[in-house]
């Protein structure tokens, strides 16, 4: 049985919505490495994350990837693919496992147009990962690995609400898009410096504030833009 627990998104919903909602969803189980939807592909459903974190990540021609969005409970994965026709280029995948409620996609689709506050709600999530993926493209052309690593450490511990999770040097590098030596020698650093306890794949987050300090000015940026999510409310 899925986890209870819920989603900020259809928190910030009216009442009588949010109940008209939830009769829709239904609470799932996401392992590590499970598949949203790929490339090209109509999302067959719309998952609004209550635990877990799902990556969106970009992959070339030769099978290396990069990551180009983070969403946790704060949003709902496949809201992008609601504003129109075009084939996302992109895969999102779970990258810590989690829960959400899903609900079929084109059901979906009718609720969005039906309903202007939940309209509302996902064009502002949409907005947000959008502004959030400007920034981690500048990050990702312009900060050093160290800086990136922190950030990025901190945004995963942001979501899990947690110092404790489990990711592998191999999927390090992906999202951070950069080699996995760049990656062994950055953990290494921070490790050293007493900020985090990296071992097979186990991070440990040992001083948060310490971590904030070594990553870069994209870290309080985006936590912010996700802090600010239907602050209308």
């Amino acid at each position: 049985m899925a986890a209870e627990r819920s989603n900020l998104m259809i928190n910030a919903l009216p009442d009588a919505l949010r109940s008209a909602l939830i009769t829709r969803l239904q609470p799932v189980d996401l392992p590590v490495g499970t598949v949203l939807f790929n490339p090209g592909q109509t999302p067959p459903f719309a998952h609004f994350m209550t635990s877990g974190i799902a990556s969106v990540v970009t992959f070339m021609s030769d099978g290396i990837g990069a990551e180009v969005g983070v969403i946790g409970r704060e949003g709902l994965v496949e809201a992008i693919n609601l504003l129109g026709p075009a084939a996302a280029p992109t895969t999102a995948f779970i990258q810590s496992e989690g829960t959400a409620l899903r609900v079929p996609f084109a059901e979906l689709q009718q609720l969005f147009v039906a309903h202007g506050p939940l309209t509302q709600r996902i064009l502002e999530c949409v907005q947000s990962q959008g502004f959030i993926l400007s920034q981690l493209a500048a990050c990702h052309g312009l900060h050093e690995i160290d800086e990136r690593l922190a950030r990025w450490l901190l945004m995963v511990r942001d979501r899990l609400e947690s110092d404790h999770f489990e990711l592998t040097q191999e999927f390090l590098a992906e999202m951070l898009g950069a080699r996995r030596t760049s990656v062994t020698l950055a953990a290494g650093t921070l490790q050293r410096s007493g900020l985090i306890q990296y071992s097979r794949g186990r991070i440990n987050v040992l001083d948060s504030k310490g971590l904030e300090d070594v990553a870069c000015e994209c870290y309080p940026i985006v936590r912010d833009l996700v802090d600010r999510l239907y602050s209308s409310e």
